[in-house]
């Protein structure tokens, strides 16, 4: 006797479920390919199921982004007992190696700020000022004063570095540790500058 072999999940584990493969998309494609339809196919649900959880395509696009930052926060976040250089450098490893091993969703964040969704771009720049707040505290702990052209500065360089990492880390068999020593130069270059007196 056959059972049926499609496990009835809550309504929360589905959608979870349909965001997960909506990041799993980002492997290979870019955010604004991932549509309402081929996610339903991908999951075998009907495209009202998606419309209940999500509300439209730009809904979904959200919820998809939104955990594709999560998730590169969370694999990136310093280690705080290390010392401040050496919680920059080990968290810049973390990042290369996030962006290596998910280069398609990594992609997708660095370019969803060109997403036509607002609030799409809110997420993105959510995650990038959570990581230029962490440059920040390695520098002001090193005694590095703060002030608004610090912060532009820092902040300015997440912009340069997420560049870098496309070009390199996705683009390049260059080893992880020249990009590290790389980026690792060119934020303290950034305060170099900031610290010159005019």
């Amino acid at each position: 006797m056959e059972t049926d072999r499609r496990t009835r999940l809550t309504p929360d584990e589905r959608r979870a479920q349909l965001v997960a493969l909506g990041v799993a998309f980002l492997a290979d494609n870019a955010l604004d390919e991932l549509t309402i339809e081929d996610l339903s196919a991908r999951a075998g649900v009907s495209r009202g199921l998606l419309f209940h959880y999500f509300g439209s395509k730009q809904g979904l696009h959200r919820e998809v982004v939104r955990t594709a930052r999560d998730s590169m926060l969370h694999a990136t976040e310093p280690v705080a007992d290390l010392p401040p250089l050496d919680r920059l450098r080990d968290t810049l490893a973390r990042i290369v190696a996030f962006v290596r091993e998910h280069r398609g969703t990594f992609y997708s964040l660095v370019r969803g700020v060109a997403s036509g969704d607002e609030e799409v771009r809110a997420v993105v720049e959510e995650a990038r000022g959570e990581q230029a707040e962490r440059v920040i505290a390695v520098f002001l702990e090193l005694g590095v004063p703060d002030g608004p052209l610090l912060r532009i500065a820092l902040r300015s360089w997440i912009a340069f570095a997420e560049e870098a990492l496309v070009e390199s880390a996705i683009g390049t068999d260059i080893p992880d540790e020249r990009i590290v020593a790389f980026l690792e130069r060119s934020a303290r270059g950034v305060v170099d500058a900031v610290e010159q007196p005019a």
